[in-house]
C-alpha cells in the first residue's frame, strides 16, 4: 500500500511538473504596432491579454523612423503587427518585416493588422499621382486617428483581430473593447458640444494630417503651410498663405511638435494668427483619450486667445 500511495504522489508530482492535469495558461499575444496612438488602443483592448511593443517614438514624424536592428528583433517575436497601413510607415517598414524573418507578420497572414482597413477613409485620390504633386498617399489619407470616432473603430476592428489570434481571449478583447469604446464616445460628446460654437471657422495647417480632425469638429482648412504634402514653403508660398490669413481672418494655425515651428512662427507674427503646436501622437504608456483631450485643449485655448476666431 506504501509503494502505491509513493507512485501515486511522485506521478501527481511529476504532472504537475509538466503542467500536465492542470489549466492550460491563457495566451498573451505580443503585439508590436507601428505609432503611439495604436499602441495605447492596442494595449487597451490586450489588457492581461497580451503586451505591446511600440516601434516609433511618438515625438518623432512617423513618416521618417531609423530602421534600427533592435526593431527587427521586437518585429521577429511577434505574434501580430499593428500598421496604420496607406503606406504611412513605407518609408521604413517594409524592411523591418523583411528582416524580421517572421512568417507571423507578413502580408498576408493573421497577425498582418492593418488598421486602416476599420475606418471611412479621406482624401482618396481619383486621379493618377505622381512625385510632383508631393507626398501623396494613394490609398487615402492616413491620419486618421485624429478622429476619435476613428479610433472607436479601430479599437473594435483590433478587438476582432486578436481574438482570431488568440481564441481563448475572445471574450476579454471584446469586453475591453467595450470599455474603451463606452469611455471614448462619453467624451466625444463632451469634445463635439466644447467645439461646436466654433464650427465653420477657419484654421490653416502645416501638413495634411488634420483633415480628420477638422471634418470631426466642424472647422475648415483654408490652406497649409507646405504647398503640397512633404514639400517645404518657398517665400512666394508663404506671401500667398499670409495674405490668405489675413483676408479670412484665419485665427489658428494648427501644427505638429514634430516639425520645425520656425517657418509657421513668422507666418503668425506677420499674418496675426496663432501658432497652436499640438502632440502627433499618444506618449508611450498614455492614454488614446487624454491624447485627444490635449489636443482639443490646445486647439481650443488657441481658439479663444484669439478671439473665438472669424467664420469665412
Amino acid at each position: 500500500m506504501r509503494r502505491r500511495h509513493f507512485v501515486f504522489v511522485v506521478s501527481l508530482s511529476m504532472a504537475m511538473f509538466l503542467g500536465l492535469g492542470s489549466a492550460p495558461a491563457a495566451t498573451r499575444l505580443r503585439v508590436v504596432v507601428t505609432v503611439g496612438d495604436l499602441a495605447a488602443i492596442a494595449r487597451a483592448v490586450l489588457g492581461d491579454g497580451g503586451q505591446v511593443v511600440l516601434l516609433a517614438r511618438p515625438t518623432q514624424d512617423p513618416h521618417f523612423v531609423d530602421a534600427r536592428p533592435n526593431l527587427i528583433l521586437d518585429l521577429n517575436r511577434a505574434d501580430a503587427l499593428v500598421s496604420m497601413g496607406l503606406d504611412y510607415e513605407v518609408g521604413w517598414l517594409p524592411v523591418l518585416v523583411r528582416g524580421a524573418r517572421n512568417p507571423r507578420i507578413q502580408q498576408g497572414a493573421p497577425g498582418y493588422i492593418v488598421a486602416a482597413t476599420a475606418v471611412p477613409l479621406l482624401e482618396v485620390p481619383q486621379q493618377r499621382i505622381d512625385r510632383s504633386m508631393g507626398d501623396i498617399h494613394p490609398g487615402g489619407n492616413p491620419h486618421f486617428t485624429m478622429d476619435p470616432r476613428n479610433g472607436i473603430a479601430v479599437a473594435r476592428f483590433l478587438a476582432t483581430a486578436f481574438a482570431g489570434l488568440a481564441h481563448d481571449n475572445r471574450a476579454l478583447y471584446e469586453r475591453n473593447a467595450a470599455t474603451f469604446t463606452a469611455a471614448l464616445t462619453a467624451r466625444v460628446q463632451g469634445w463635439q458640444a466644447a467645439l461646436a460654437p466654433h464650427r465653420g471657422t477657419a484654421v490653416v495647417t502645416y501638413h495634411k494630417s488634420f483633415v480628420y480632425l477638422t471634418g470631426w469638429a466642424g472647422l475648415v482648412e483654408a490652406g497649409t503651410i507646405e504647398p503640397k504634402p512633404g514639400i517645404p514653403p518657398n517665400a512666394a508660398h508663404v506671401a500667398e498663405l499670409i495674405g490668405t490669413i489675413r483676408a479670412r481672418h484665419v485665427p489658428v494655425i494648427l501644427q505638429e511638435r514634430w516639425y520645425p515651428s520656425t517657418v509657421a512662427e513668422q507666418i503668425a507674427v506677420q499674418s496675426g494668427a496663432r501658432l497652436v503646436l499640438v502632440p502627433g501622437m499618444t506618449p508611450e504608456g498614455g492614454n488614446y483619450g487624454d491624447h485627444i483631450d490635449e489636443v482639443v485643449r490646445d486647439l481650443l485655448a488657441g481658439l479663444a486667445a484669439a478671439g473665438g476666431g472669424h467664420k469665412p
